[in-house]
Parts: C-alpha cells; sequence; structure tokens
C-alpha cells in the first residue's frame, strides 16, 4: 500500500500517533517470523477538534526529523453531535522525503493560437470521437482550454488548485495526459494527480476525488475514456470532466465548455514541462513550484470498497467448496481492480480472472469481442459461453464445470453483467434485487433513503421503492441526474432539501451503483451480488442458494418486468432524429389509441424537472406508456462517437400469478413489432434488424 490514512483523537498520547507515523515512513523489518512491511509513501493525518495539535506536533516531528515534507494541510469545520453541533478538522498530507523527486524543467506559459473545431458539444459522458479525431492539431487543447475557461468563469478554485489526469487505458491515453499536465500547470495548477500507467476507472477516479489524502482536496479531474466503445488508433477515444463532489460536470457547466469551443481562440501550455513517468509510483516536484503524483490506481476505490461491504463474509463465501465465480476484465482498466479486490482481499483463484491486462484496443479486433468491452450477451462472448447461456441468455448444455457466479466489466470498469449458472441477470433486475436485499450491505444498514433509475430502465426498481416505502425517482440516462438527488440535503451543495442517503441507483444500460462515489461503478454492483450471496449462504452445511433461485424468488414477491433493448448503431443522424420528431408529433394522437389489442395510455417526450436544483432538461425519450403497465422507449443515445444509436426499450409487466419463466426477448416481440410500426424505423433508416440485442 502506498498511502495510509491517520485518524487521530485525544483517546491515545502524540506519541502513539509520531510512533505509528513513522513506522509506517520507515517500514518494519522482519521479526519473530512475520513478514517486513516496506514504507508507504504517504501519510495522511485527520484530526477533530482538541487533536488538532496532535497533528502539528507529529507533522512539524516528522519534518524536523527529515523523515517526512508537509505538502498539504487542509482545514475545515464538521458537524458533530452535542451542543457545539460543528467542530474544527484538520488535514495534514505527508510525503516520504525520499519519496519526493526533484525534477528541472522550464514554467514558462506559452499562449498558442487556435480556432473553433466543429462537433465539440459532450454527450452525456462527455466528449467522443474517433481517436484519430483527437490526435488531430489542437482537437485535445481547444476542449482542454474550454473546459478550464468554464471552471474559471463559474468560480472553481483552479489557482493553485489540485487536478486528477487519467483514463481507461485505451491508445493515446498516455500522450493526453501528458498533454493535459502540461495545459493544466499553465492554467495555474499547483498539483496533478495521476494514476499508475495513467489508469484510474472512472469509479475509481471518483473515489479519489472523494476520499483521498482526506478528501475532497481536488477541484475535479479529466477521466480519459470512451466506456465501453471500442479503442485503438482506428476506434474510440473520449474525455470528460468530473467535479469536486466527484461526479460528471453538470450541463451548465458542460454547455458552457460546449460555447467556450466555438469561439476559442487560443490556448495555455507550458512546454517546458519534461514528460512524467507514469509508468511507476512516484513524487515529482517540477522546478521548485508544481507537484505531479503517481500513485497506485487501485489503493483508494479499494479501501473505500472495504468500507461499505463486509470483506469478511463474501471472503467465507468464495472459501466455499461448492462455490465458483469467474471475472471478466475484457481487457479494459478492471484487470488491477480485480485482482487487487477478488484476489488479494478476498482470497479467489486467479484463474478466476479473465483477461485482466488492459490492453490499449481491448484486445482488438481478432479478439471474441472485437475490442469491444461492453459487458452484455453480445460482445462478452468469452464470459457467456464460460457460464453455459447463449447470446439471448438461453441455457446451453447440461451445466457440468459452469462457475456458480460470473460478472463482466466494461472498458472503464464502471459498468456490470451478471450472471449464475446458465443464468443471465437482466442489469433492470440486477438494480431491483439489490434494491430487495440492501439491509445485508454495512453500507445500507440504516436502511435506504431513496433510489432512482432511468426513465429508459425497467420500473422493477419501483416495485420494491413502493413495498418498502422508499423514495423512488425517474430521471433521464445519465449518471449525473443522480448526483443531484446524492448531494441533496448537504450543506455545501443544496442545504435544507431532504436527504436521500443512503442511496441506490441504476440504469438499464449496465450501471449501477450508490452514494460510496458520483459514478455507476461495476465492481461495487459486483460485489453487491457477492454480499446478497454470501447472506443468503451463510450455512455451509446447506446446498448453495444462486442467483437464478435469488431472482425467482424476487420475482415471486414483486412480480417479472420482462424488458429488452434494441440497439440500431451507426444510424444516419439526419434519418434518426426524423424518425424521433415524426415520434413527437404523434405523441398527442397516440392516447388513447388501440393498437394490436393494445390502448396507449399515455405517451409523452420525457421531461425531468430535478427536485433537488429545479433544473429542466426536455427532449428525453419518447415514452409510451399502455394500459397494462406495457412500455415502448424510444431514445437517442449521445455516447457514441460517430453517426447515431437508436435505442428501442421493451418492457411488459408480469404479475407475481403469472408465468414467470417465459422468454424475455420472445415475451416483447409484439410490442417490438408494434414500436417499429408506430415509428416507421425500417423505412427511414434502412434497417431491418437491430445491431445488438439486449
Amino acid at each position: 500500500m502506498m498511502s495510509v490514512e491517520l485518524r487521530l483523537s485525544t483517546s491515545k498520547p502524540s506519541q502513539f500517533y509520531l510512533k505509528s507515523a513513522k513506522s509506517f515512513l520507515e517500514g518494519v523489518p522482519e521479526k519473530d517470523g512475520k513478514p517486513a512491511k516496506p514504507p508507504v509513501d504517504t501519510v495522511t493525518l485527520s484530526a477533530l477538534g482538541n487533536a488538532i495539535n496532535t497533528a502539528v506536533f507529529v507533522a512539524t516531528t516528522l519534518e524536523t526529523e527529515g523523515l517526512a515534507v508537509v505538502t498539504s494541510i487542509k482545514t475545515k469545520f464538521t458537524s458533530v453531535t452535542g451542543p457545539m453541533k460543528r467542530s474544527p478538522n484538520m488535514t495534514v498530507v505527508l510525503k516520504r522525503k525520499a519519496y519526493l523527486k526533484e525534477l528541472s524543467g522550464d514554467m514558462t506559459v506559452t499562449t498558442e493560437s487556435t480556432s473553433p473545431i466543429e462537433g465539440q458539444k459532450p454527450g452525456t459522458s462527455g466528449l467522443r470521437k474517433k481517436t484519430k479525431v483527437f490526435m488531430e492539431k489542437n482537437y485535445l487543447n481547444n476542449f482542454v482550454q474550454a473546459t478550464f475557461d468554464a471552471l474559471k468563469a463559474d468560480g472553481v478554485p483552479i489557482e493553485g488548485g489540485t487536478l486528477v489526469v487519467s483514463g481507461d487505458g485505451r491508445f493515446y491515453n498516455k500522450a493526453a495526459i501528458q498533454v493535459i499536465i502540461k495545459m493544466a500547470v499553465a492554467n495555474g495548477v499547483k498539483t496533478v494527480w495521476v494514476g499508475q500507467d495513467g489508469l484510474l476507472s472512472t469509479p475509481a477516479a471518483s473515489a479519489v476525488i472523494r476520499t483521498r489524502e482526506g478528501g475532497f482536496v481536488p477541484f475535479g479531474g479529466f477521466i480519459l475514456s470512451a466506456s465501453h466503445n471500442p479503442g485503438g488508433i482506428d476506434e474510440d477515444f473520449g474525455i470528460k470532466f468530473n467535479c469536486e463532489n466527484g461526479g460528471p460536470a453538470p450541463e451548465k457547466v458542460t454547455d458552457a465548455i460546449f460555447e467556450n469551443t466555438k469561439s476559442i481562440k487560443e490556448y495555455k501550455i507550458c512546454k517546458g514541462i519534461p514528460e512524467i513517468d507514469i509508468a511507476t509510483p512516484g513524487s515529482y516536484v517540477v522546478a521548485g513550484k508544481v507537484h505531479v503524483e503517481v500513485f497506485n490506481c487501485t489503493d483508494d476505490h479499494v479501501q473505500l470498497l472495504s468500507r461499505v461491504f463486509d470483506f469478511e463474509a463474501i471472503k467465507k463465501l468464495i472459501g466455499r467448496k461448492d462455490f465458483s465465480m469467474v471475472y471478466d476484465s475484457m481487457n479494459g482498466v478492471q484487470g488491477p481492480y480485480a485482482k487487487r479486490v477478488l484476489v488479494d482481499e478476498l482470497g479467489a483463484p486467479e484463474s478466476s480472472l479473465m483477461n485482466a491486462v488492459p490492453k490499449e484496443d481491448f484486445g482488438g479486433k481478432d479478439s471474441p469481442s472485437h475490442g469491444h468491452a461492453d459487458p452484455n450477451l453480445t460482445y462478452a462472448v468469452e464470459l457467456v459461453k464460460k457460464m453455459g447461456t447463449n447470446k439471448v441468455g438461453e441455457k446451453v448444455g447440461d451445466g457440468a464445470d459452469v462457475p456458480d457466479f460470473g460478472a463482466a466489466a466494461d472498458g472503464d470498469a464502471d459498468r456490470n453483467m451478471i450472471l449464475g449458472k446458465q443464468w443471465f441477470v437482466s442489469p433492470s433486475d440486477s438494480l431491483a434485487i439489490i434494491a430487495a436485499n440492501a439491509s445485508c450491505i454495512p453500507y445500507f444498514k440504516s436502511g435506504l433513503k431513496g433510489c432512482a433509475r432511468s426513465m429508459p430502465t425497467s420500473g422493477a426498481l419501483d416495485l420494491v421503492a413502493k413495498k418498502k416505502k422508499i423514495p423512488v425517482f425517474v430521471t433521464p440516462t445519465g449518471w449525473k441526474f443522480f448526483g443531484n438527488l446524492m448531494d441533496s440535503g448537504d450543506e455545501k451543495y443544496f442545504p435544507g432539501k431532504p436527504v436521500y442517503t443512503p442511496f441506490l441507483c441504476g440504469e438499464e444500460s449496465f450501471g449501477t451503483g450508490s452514494n460510496h462515489v458520483r459514478e455507476k461503478d461495476g465492481m461495487w454492483a459486483v460485489l453487491a451480488w457477492l454480499q446478497i450471496l454470501a447472506s443468503k449462504n451463510k450455512d455451509e452445511s446447506k446446498p448453495l442458494m444462486s442467483v437464478e433461485e435469488i431472482t425467482k424468488a424476487h420475482w415471486k414477491e414483486y412480480g417479472r418486468n420482462y424488458y429488452c433493448r434494441y440497439d440500431y448503431e451507426g444510424v444516419d443522424s439526419g434519418k434518426a432524429n426524423e424518425m424521433m420528431e415524426g415520434l413527437k408529433k404523434k405523441c398527442d394522437e397516440l392516447k388513447g389509441k388501440e393498437m394490436k389489442g393494445m390502448k396507449v395510455d399515455s405517451a409523452v417526450n420525457f421531461e425531468y424537472n430535478d427536485p433537488v436544483d429545479g433544473s429542466v432538461s426536455s427532449n428525453q425519450g419518447i415514452n409510451i406508456i399502455f394500459t397494462d403497465g406495457s412500455r415502448i422507449v424510444f431514445r437517442l443515445s449521445g455516447t457514441g462517437s460517430a453517426g447515431a444509436t437508436i435505442r428501442l426499450y421493451l418492457e411488459k409487466y408480469e404479475k407475481p400469478s403469472g408465468n414467470l419463466d417465459g422468454s424475455q426477448f420472445e415475451v416483447v416481440k409484439p410490442l417490438a413489432e408494434l414500436a417499429l410500426e408506430i415509428s416507421n424505423l425500417p423505412a427511414l433508416t434502412g434497417r431491418d434488424t437491430p445491431t445488438v440485442i439486449t
């Protein structure tokens, strides 16, 4: 471990904490058969109230003795119980002196002329284009400068601030990081944090912003990722900015960035800053002024997850002789995290890891997934086969030697797919089942106070929320909409608003998470399922309760939401927009209309009125609801890099007393036929069949 946090209190003497800090910074030699412990590079002292005096004593002593250097002191007031209500809090960051490396460099700021480049409007998850587009002259520079300018105009403390820069490891990731470091310094940033090898999963980046060195040190971070899109020089690249709460920039910021890209005339850069070695953890001081920290990419996220879940209980499950599992990182960024969590922390055999080495092309076109690190039945070919199902989730073979649990992550590890032995769990069902069993997760021991789903996601979550009397929200697609609900009632962001945390949320697009970070979290979802399995299988003398049995038990209690999504990728943007405009015009005439024995209850162009900040998000998809609860949803995706992706969502509800054992793909086929008729999609786009069905 490269860093450690000591939480100081007045219950122990100052010398105790001094001795502890020294042992971490110096390391512990082998003694009495106990293995040696290497020194850590960073010690963070957190002190509340009178313990601040101890923090000052420890930090001063270590710096005087030449063992460490104080690199950061942060003070704030923290809410406490009792008559005081608020108490001063201090966080002191100490770096082991031998860890610091001096680098020479020219800090001269150069102002380079440029001009606007069309098409730099961020989508739901940042700006995504073909890699070669990002590599064109000034393309990356323009967007980065436009972001810094938007942040400065919004009062974000960039000058002297700390910035996180890392990504999912796809091609151009490392080169882009070096450019952003130079531009960040030119724009006044004093400290840059970079994950080792330039890697940080998207949820880990959020965790770093929220927890590293005491938490909330950076003003934000650039995440270099195109998520589940293919990687490589001929494929996709992406960039987005996450704010100081660890969540994606809100629309007011992304709108300001886009406006800046349309009028940009110059960008700032420090060309004299040397290339930083990001392959090895280290702390670099450039020209005595700027600090670049390269750190172990897994530490902060894993430490946070260990506080959310009961690792010991999960470890017992994994250690059972009748339990086996497999995890597919799809050659994305998740590999190091999978090894650290599942193997090192929880004791799973290393053979349970698939495609755990990050690759710039996610395995490339010759791999089974064709370099498409997207955890679904279509692209996670190796995992699906290993788990004994086919591409539509049907059982194949007799199930012999099939693992009991399987999961996969996408390129930046924010998405997940859950499977049992010859059993596929739809993302909507997964979210609902986690909500129904949330009490077994330590983080939710006091109970959920809120939950949410994106509008296209099935209503399975709503049924759980209704029974458990938990507020449930339906938002547009995009994790940033969940962020406001998580921050509601926080005195820093939305004081006076209701508090909805602990909070659970998810999307049908294989994204699930909670308020521990401000991004969806693929590893969190896997651990949530392992925690549920552990809670259902405490008695090792009894047969293992399977993922399939847990799912079916859920349906028998709540009913089943048969659900399916058709993706039409790479559609001509003009034709896709023409189809959506036609649907908008049909909304009024569809209401009350009977078609193929079904009556339309409502048809609307979904609009979201944010209950926390009052903002309004319009044109978020066509939502057609029938009187029997069935739904057809049309939406254009904002995550593609070329052309448009039309997403068609189909849902049919079956009560607990009804037929719960049908094929989801067959049950919703009549809805699909009706949807194509209503939208005129085949005639407008020339597409008779979807690219992907999930």
